[in-house]
């Protein structure tokens, strides 16, 4: 697929300088450096700017929040790569920060709203969930921004080894917890996921999951499971979730998905049959959506459909799909 990086996360090119991660007094020297910046997430949000909300707001790696004191980051920061003029790039957490007095009524909400303003940050650097924000940035700050947030959301569920319990360190600049009992490494993870676009004829298959907000479809997507090929997990889903057999199989797109820690494998599926038989455990509804119904979605008119949200696979998908841009 010709334009398969332009999806939301896509890549930017970032200098991740992974071979910098092993050198701790070249990690420091980097620390100290003037030009270093930092990018911070308050409870798996991230630190952003901009009347439209558009951009990641980068800390000076001399503040409070990220050097010392109370309510400031809770481990090392996390190095991210290279800015384009060469500058240090980290990210780091500050969930110690209470809070308190602000607006926590949508956090871990499927549509959180809320914005968080630190009393110690300028005056419009605010919280803001990656979800409702992730099509307005940059390509360059979407992905620090995917980073930052998968790496420090694997920080915060794996301080323990996974062989023997003790509590690990963080080494190679973020990208690794060593444990100092049995010498277990551990990586950050990220889980593979297919993501179809099912077709019959002039028509694609769509789902909604309980919990959606109401009239919200999207893609069928599941975990790939171990020992399993993508193209069999798209068969093996689709016919688990809808009861649809699939014949041809090809992959268009990828995209990094860190809500916490995914990487989403765009497929095309070519449906053997229209019936349609849920699993009401995996599904609420699915339906078949022809192209004409989709673009009256894509523009706001359909009585009861709304497309998938902007700047998820999905609807990048769907939209080359209805452009017949997939190739």
């Amino acid at each position: 697929m010709k334009k398969a990086e332009q999806v939301t996360f896509g890549g930017s090119g970032l200098n991740r300088a992974a071979h910098l991660r092993g050198d701790s007094e070249k990690l420091s020297e980097m620390a100290r450096n003037p030009a270093a910046r930092c990018i911070l997430l308050w409870r798996g949000k991230l630190l952003v700017v901009g009347a439209a909300l558009d951009q990641l707001a980068l800390t000076q790696m001399t503040h409070p929040l990220v050097s010392d004191g109370p309510g400031g980051v809770i481990e090392a920061p996390v190095f991210l790569g290279l800015s384009a003029e060469g500058a240090p790039l980290f990210a780091a957490d500050i969930s110690a920060w209470a809070a308190e007095g602000l607006d926590l009524t949508g956090l871990g909400e499927f549509v959180d709203r809320s914005e968080q303003q630190h009393p110690d940050l300028p005056q419009g650097h605010v919280f803001a969930e990656l979800r409702r924000i992730m099509a307005r940035l940059s390509p360059r700050d979407a992905e620090l921004a995917a980073s930052a947030k998968a790496v420090v959301g694997w920080h915060e569920t794996h301080r323990f080894c996974a062989r023997c319990g003790a509590a690990s360190n963080v080494s190679q600049g973020g990208w690794q917890r060593s444990c100092p009992s049995c010498g277990g490494q551990h990586f950050p993870r990220t889980d593979p996921v297919v993501i179809m676009l099912i077709t019959h004829g002039d028509s694609v298959l769509m789902g909604r999951s309980p919990g959606w907000p109401e009239g919200m479809f999207s893609l069928l997507a599941g975990f790939v499971e171990p020992g399993e090929t993508l193209e069999a997990a798209v068969r093996r889903e689709v016919m688990e979730e809808a009861g649809v057999p699939v014949g041809a199989v090809a992959y268009l797109s990828s995209q990094p998905w860190p809500f916490p820690a995914s990487l989403m494998f765009g497929c095309a599926g070519e449906a053997l049959s229209r019936d349609i038989v849920i699993d009401p455990v995996e599904i609420e509804e699915a339906m078949w959506v022809s192209k004409s119904e989709m673009m009256q979605a894509f523009a706001g008119e359909h009585p009861r459909l709304l497309p998938a949200r902007k700047g998820a696979i999905a609807h990048f998908l769907l939209q080359n799909w209805l452009a017949d841009t997939l190739d």
